[in-house]
């Protein structure tokens, strides 16, 4: 494994990995999502995910990371990351973002993606399908020679375009043998920001957080679950993408 301004760069090998820890941990999400329904519990989508865990011997990589207590992160609605499951039943026009991670072999694997809840408002629907396409234009950028925020623009200019709003608190960032490592990966252009050229081995987790209102955040008094300052719906999707000389791999699209 290779430095590149302090950018861990992974060589074919290490990215097979990745990309078996990626496949694995989208599979365990699309199951997971395949629960998503009118009077589940965030609860039973945890104790799923750990089962398939389990099953799959793998580690989930959030829980107990930095502290936080679980294996995913269930954001409903207004909540934008980092939500905790709970007794809490999911309701007919909910929509729950799911973040999930493993740690498989040495290597992390990060996706995510909202589910709709039953039948879902035309304003919901539209949220989910710009932020899913934000995310899909980012990736397009994400090619050796282009700058990191080239990615960041492609995201940021589809959703505003749409009069939404990208949220600036929390952002992608470099995955490896850590789960978070550098570069941090922004969904919009930071200003006085300096040119960072995407090279081959860097793998990199695009996650576009959008809200139908303010960017503004607050955090819960769990000290984890942030929130859309105005209450407005916020949507969450990600994928883990190597960067090679062909063009991006996208290691967690199954």
């Amino acid at each position: 494994m290779k430095k590149h301004r302090g950018i861990f760069l992974k060589n074919t090998q290490e990215i097979a990995v990745m990309r078996e820890a990626n496949l694995i941990a989208a599979n365990i999400l699309n199951e997971v999502g395949c629960l998503v329904a009118p009077g589940v519990t965030t609860w039973e989508l945890e104790e799923k995910a750990i089962e398939l865990c389990a099953s799959c011997d793998v580690i989930p990589a959030f829980k107990g990371y930095l502290g936080f207590p679980y294996a995913l992160c269930c954001s409903v609605n207004e909540e934008i990351v980092h939500g905790f499951p709970s007794k809490r039943e999911l309701v007919d026009g909910d929509i729950v973002s799911i973040d999930f991670g493993v740690k498989f072999q040495g290597f992390y694997g990060d996706t995510a993606r909202t589910f709709p809840v039953g039948s879902i408002s035309e304003g919901a629907a539209h949220l989910l399908d710009v932020t899913l396409d934000s995310l899909k234009l980012g990736i397009e950028q994400a090619v050796p020679g282009n700058d990191l925020y080239d990615v960041s623009r492609a995201v940021q200019e589809r959703v505003e375009a749409q009069g939404f709003s990208v949220i600036k608190r929390f952002v992608g960032h470099g995955i490896g043998r850590m789960l978070h490592e550098k570069p941090e990966v922004p969904n919009f252009v930071p200003k006085n920001s300096s040119r960072l050229p995407l090279k081959p081995g860097m793998v990199i987790a695009i996650e576009p957080m959008v809200a139908m209102g303010t960017d503004q955040v607050e955090i819960l008094s769990d000290g984890w679950t942030a929130v859309t300052k105005d209450r407005s719906l916020s949507a969450h999707f990600e994928h883990s993408v190597a960067i090679t000389k062909d063009g991006p791999f996208i290691l967690s699209q199954m």
